[in-house]
């Protein structure tokens, strides 16, 4: 995974890291990643741009990747067992064969954002988890289930059994998104950029639903559109209570727990980007899209 913000996501997430790649030229600005690579034992290697470029697959791993074991898939019982245990009603993003890693990483952003407890995708005609679509993501995945199936529309009929309504979105579908009910047992399905939901796919549909728009350009580009469904989902169904908002924002591990571990937990920040910004206003926009900067837990 390439990129500072998904480096970062994965060192809070405790992935399991192999080495740390990063540029000499671009060192000195993540210095704190790098240091908190080398408290964590994980070997540095330096690399050349062109080279890092090579690895990750494109030119946005703003001079760091992160080389990691592989990842750890999730099932649909993984899923509902993760809304038993947040006492929520299930809430599932279904992607059907997207084919831009850019949407697929934005659309797992937005889920993550949303508090989907996990994202169901087919193995075949998808665009894959690129290092790309984890750059996208802002390191979303790290903290997301993942649960590529080989038949989508059977998991589908596999959630529906299990008492979620399917609910996908269609340019053409007589209801607005407003006048759908979003609340309870949820899976939202987002089609392809080009063709939208597969035949299959969309037989399984309880609800279809559109945005509605008054503008001349008739679609929305696919993240967008399944952003814009995700918080209306969220809005119908009720936000976190403000004690677990600001439990969310505390270390993921508590200072006594790293103590005890031995190893140094990450921290956040709230405002390094507004810091920064206000004392070079061109920082900001040169540091690219991240959000907030992520500090090693050393003391």
């Amino acid at each position: 995974m390439a990129g500072r913000r998904p480096v970062e996501e994965a060192f809070t997430a405790r992935r399991e890291a192999r080495r740390l790649l990063v540029t000499p030229q671009r060192r000195h600005p993540l210095e704190r990643l790098v240091l908190h690579a080398t408290n964590l034992r994980i070997p540095i290697v330096e690399v050349e741009g062109g080279t890092l470029t090579a690895l990750a697959g494109f030119d946005g791993h703003q001079g760091i990747a992160l080389v990691v074991a592989p990842r750890q898939w999730a099932s649909l019982d993984d899923i509902l067992a993760r809304a038993i245990e947040q006492d929520e009603p299930p809430f599932i993003l279904v992607l059907d064969s997207l084919e831009d890693p850019q949407n697929v990483g934005t659309l797992m952003r937005s889920a993550e954002a949303a508090g989907v407890h996990g994202v169901v995708y087919p193995t075949r005609r998808q665009a894959p988890l690129s290092p790309a679509a984890i750059k996208a993501s802002a390191g979303a995945v790290e903290h997301l289930l993942l649960c590529p199936v080989d038949d989508l529309p059977g998991a589908l009929a596999d959630l529906h059994g299990r008492g979620l309504r399917i609910a996908g979105a269609e340019a053409g579908a007589p209801m607005a998104v407003r006048d759908a009910d979003l609340r309870g047992p949820l899976a939202l399905v987002v089609g392809s950029e080009g063709q939208g939901m597969g035949p299959a796919v969309r037989r399984r549909c309880d609800l279809l639903m559109r945005i509605p728009m008054r503008g001349v350009v008739g679609s929305l580009n696919a993240a967008v559109a399944g952003s814009v469904l995700l918080f209306e989902a969220l809005a119908q169904r009720g936000t976190a209570p403000a004690a677990q908002e600001a439990t969310a924002a505390e270390p993921a591990v508590s200072p006594k727990a790293e103590e005890a571990s031995g190893t140094p937990a990450p921290k956040r920040i709230r405002s390094s980007r507004s810091r920064a910004a206000a004392a070079d206003p061109a920082s900001d926009a040169a540091a690219g899209d991240d959000g907030p900067e992520l500090l090693p837990g050393d003391a």
